[in-house]
């Protein structure tokens, strides 16, 4: 996946312990972990130590190897299952260079984000991914580019992409302030999702070492 910016070990202070507590929840080793969320040993014990900051990709990817979500990663419950997120109660969370805000509630089928993409021209906007599932997004501001199989596309304000995500995709920023964005994906919670995770890419795409969603 794409590799986490270095960062304080206070800047997202719930990540590390919850990324430990459900990889042990789960059974698996840090090696066996790791190669499911196509990361290094290494780069996984770094997150859960705090002394690396996980991408949002990297969270997705996390959270379908341990059958959770992005929310229950960074801490966040809500027993009540609301119906409603007040966009002041909707909290920034910032990471790899992301930023992100929760646009739905926590522990369902669907979940939500609102998401910004800096503008980078770097490596990582090379990075195919490949899951299970299904993705919508909807381009609030910027220019987007989706790159969907063998196609490319590229979106603005008021266009929107609805995939199955087992079609190689990824994302960048064209925009030199980046992108803004609504995204939503389903969380499949198979026994067989780590298969789906960052296969090598097709004729044409370098080979993913995770990736964007």
């Amino acid at each position: 996946m794409s590799a986490a910016t270095p960062g304080s070990p206070g800047d997202l202070p719930s990540v590390a312990p919850t990324l430990r507590a459900l990889r042990h929840r789960s059974g698996l080793t840090l090696e066996a972990a790791a190669r499911a969320a196509d990361l290094s040993p290494a780069h996984l014990s770094r997150l859960e130590t705090g002394h690396r900051q996980p991408s949002l990709p990297v969270l997705l990817g996390l959270a379908r190897v341990y059958g959770t979500t992005v929310s229950e990663l960074l801490g966040e419950t809500a027993p009540d299952r609301e119906s409603v997120v007040r966009g002041a109660d909707a909290l920034e969370t910032r990471a790899g260079g992301w930023s992100y805000w929760p646009a739905g509630a926590p522990g369902r089928a669907m979940q939500a984000l609102r998401v910004r993409i800096p503008h980078r021209g770097g490596p990582q906007d090379q990075v195919v991914r490949v899951h299970p599932g299904e993705e919508w997004l909807h381009v609030l501001t910027g220019r987007l580019r989706l790159h969907l199989g063998d196609t490319s596309h590229l979106l603005g304000p008021g266009d929107s992409a609805h995939f199955d995500s087992l079609t190689p995709h990824r994302l960048a920023a064209e925009s030199s302030d980046g992108a803004g964005l609504l995204f939503v994906h389903t969380l499949l919670q198979s026994p067989t999702a780590a298969l789906c995770l960052g296969p090598e890419a097709t004729a044409g795409h370098p080979t993913p070492s995770g990736g964007t969603s």
